[in-house]
């Protein structure tokens, strides 16, 4: 298997709080984007903590993933583009071979789950408040606008996988209304 160079450049720490964040955002209890009630929030924690008393975290999450890249796909699937939820096969491969990493690394993600465990109604401030979000970023999601049919917030021009993008993919959600996801996309070279 011939390996991205792409991938290697992505800081999937990075990725996965971007997803986390933007998950917890897009719960029914949140901006609705997803069918998902809570799960990344301490009801969920305690639900799932049961059947997984060490691991929990990590099922909340993957459960929210699967929800969130679902109802994306739904709303939005872009040929030649990648999305928060749909990155080149390369890097979704390395970021799911991270998680027996981030499984043993739990402790060290306990403060992180519980710190996004509250819904919030402002995107950007809970990127900003997980220091996922610079200036520089912030300042090119007011410039991203949504698509004509208003499902899609497409980044400008062409980009390869890189974490710049990533936190546009992620910021860029916050173009979406209460019940009504647009999905960031970008387009992907060649």
């Amino acid at each position: 298997m011939t390996q991205d160079p792409t991938a290697s450049s992505v800081d999937f720490d990075r990725l996965l709080k971007l997803r986390l964040v933007v998950a917890r955002r897009g719960e029914m209890d949140g901006a609705r984007w997803w069918n998902t009630v809570g799960l990344l929030g301490r009801k969920g924690a305690l639900l799932l903590s049961r059947g997984f008393p060490r691991t929990h975290h990590f099922a909340q999450a993957r459960v929210v993933f699967a929800a969130a890249r679902a109802r994306c796909e739904e709303v939005f699937n872009p040929p030649a583009c990648m999305t928060l939820w749909s990155l080149p096969a390369a890097i979704e491969d390395q970021f799911d071979a991270r998680w027996s990493h981030w499984l043993d690394e739990r402790d060290r993600w306990s403060a992180f789950f519980e710190a996004i465990q509250e819904p919030t109604p402002d995107l950007l401030a809970a990127l900003r408040a997980q220091e996922l979000l610079a200036d520089r970023h912030e300042e090119a999601v007011s410039r991203l606008r949504r698509s004509a049919e208003g499902r899609a917030v497409p980044l400008p021009g062409v980009s390869p996988p890189s974490d710049d993008v990533l936190v546009l993919l992620a910021a860029g959600f916050a173009r979406g209304e209460v019940g009504k996801p647009a999905v960031p996309y970008a387009r992907l070279e060649g």
